[in-house]
């Protein structure tokens, strides 16, 4: 798409249009998308600033500069600068409209950039996954960023968002489970993460698999009880978009909506711990047997 004609304001795109287009021939890079018609099939947005399309279009273009060689470390950078970017409430990115547009009318080239298609005996010419345009919020290519963001930010702090990041499996396993809405437990996977208790994928989906479980019976909200988060912070956050500060070298900050009390964290680790030491680890069993032979 040349510069002049990339949209200046986002909009949302509805899903029956994507439908519409997103064909195959799109996904395998043999057609262009029909920006002409994404266009006219676009619903407009208020006049805040909020919508400006410029700040997103400029960290994508950031992203894949930096990133060039190793697409999947680019969600790391690009997350916490997308949620700070967009200031949306959890309704407003809700609305996979949103994530339609981003996708197919305002950076479809990131989007064949960050999931081009794997060739294979059925598909022996690489297919970008529908889901990356139009999918749920844990696939959708922007979506997923988003979400991450917001779900394991701890206020204003996007630190724990980038060591999240820094596993795939906490994006592709981990971000779609419910027990992530809960604060407390959300930071103390990644604070499993940051001592390295957990490493690799396969230990990141069993310790998921296994808090997910007992979370059914634990009530993760007793035993490590969260603060109202401050709605009015953040609502003060979404209108500052304005003075927005978007740095490249050092996190933005988040909403100062109330950090996750240490005390809950300190409370679920230990039990974390345990419930991974019992969980099923695909290979651990095989290390353990060849370090006692």
């Amino acid at each position: 798409m040349n510069e002049l004609d990339r949209p200046q304001r986002l909009a949302l795109l509805p899903d029956a249009t994507v439908t519409k287009y997103l064909t195959v021939g799109v996904r395998t890079g043999a057609e262009s998308l029909p920006q002409a018609a994404l266009a006219k099939a676009c619903i407009a947005l208020d006049s805040s600033s909020r919508w400006a399309a410029v700040r997103v279009r400029e960290l994508v273009d950031e992203a894949m500069r930096r990133y060039g060689d190793g697409p999947t470390r680019a969600d790391a950078w690009l997350a916490p600068r997308l949620h700070a970017a967009l200031r949306l409430s959890r309704r407003e990115a809700a609305d996979a409209r949103l994530w339609n547009f981003l996708a197919l009318r305002l950076a479809s080239d990131y989007v064949f950039w960050r999931h081009p298609g794997r060739p294979g005996k059925e598909k022996p010419v690489p297919e970008v996954s529908s889901a990356r345009f139009q999918g749920a919020f844990h696939t959708q290519a922007f979506a997923r960023l988003w979400w991450v963001a917001e779900l394991f930010r701890d206020g204003d702090d996007y630190g724990p968002v980038e060591i999240a990041c820094g596993n795939q499996d906490m994006l592709n396993t981990t971000l779609r489970l419910e027990i992530v809405q809960h604060r407390p437990t959300a930071q103390a996977i990644v604070r499993m993460l940051d001592r390295q208790s957990i490493r690799i994928g396969r230990e990141v989906n069993a310790l998921a698999k296994a808090v997910n479980a007992a979370g059914s019976t634990l009530m993760y909200e007793l035993l490590a009880p969260d603060e109202v988060q401050d709605a009015d912070a953040y609502r003060a956050w979404m209108d500052d978009i304005d003075s927005v500060h978007l740095p490249y070298e050092s996190l933005p900050e988040g909403p100062d909506d109330i950090r996750v009390p240490e005390t809950a964290v300190d409370a679920l680790v230990p039990l974390f711990e345990k419930l991974y030491e019992e969980a099923p680890v695909r290979g651990r069993e095989k290390v353990a047997t060849a370090s006692n032979a």
